[in-house]
């Protein structure tokens, strides 16, 4: 009888910064990523950065801005479940 193993369980830092993930299958000619980060702004406040695309291309940015680094750790958060539930996996 051989037994299934199961896969490491991955853990995200309780106030993450950053997270990436990536998407591969071949069956599909899928290969993608999807990049988060928080970075500060200008006036006081936090920004979220989103850049996601094909493996090996720059890809797509967005730029969600937040009043304070709470709040963009908060939406960072809320894109890792959303980003989980679609298939990708952490970098």
């Amino acid at each position: 009888m051989t037994r299934k193993r199961r896969p490491a369980a991955s853990q995200i830092n309780l106030f993450p910064v950053s997270a990436h993930f990536r998407r591969i299958r071949p069956e599909k000619n899928e290969w993608r990523f999807y990049s988060l980060s928080i970075q500060p702004e200008l006036f006081g406040g936090a920004v979220l950065v989103r850049q996601w695309g094909r493996i090996g291309t720059r890809g797509t940015q967005r730029l969600d801005l937040h009043p304070d680094e709470g709040a963009a750790v908060n939406a960072l958060a809320d894109q890792v479940v959303i980003r989980r539930r679609r298939g990708y996996t952490p970098a």
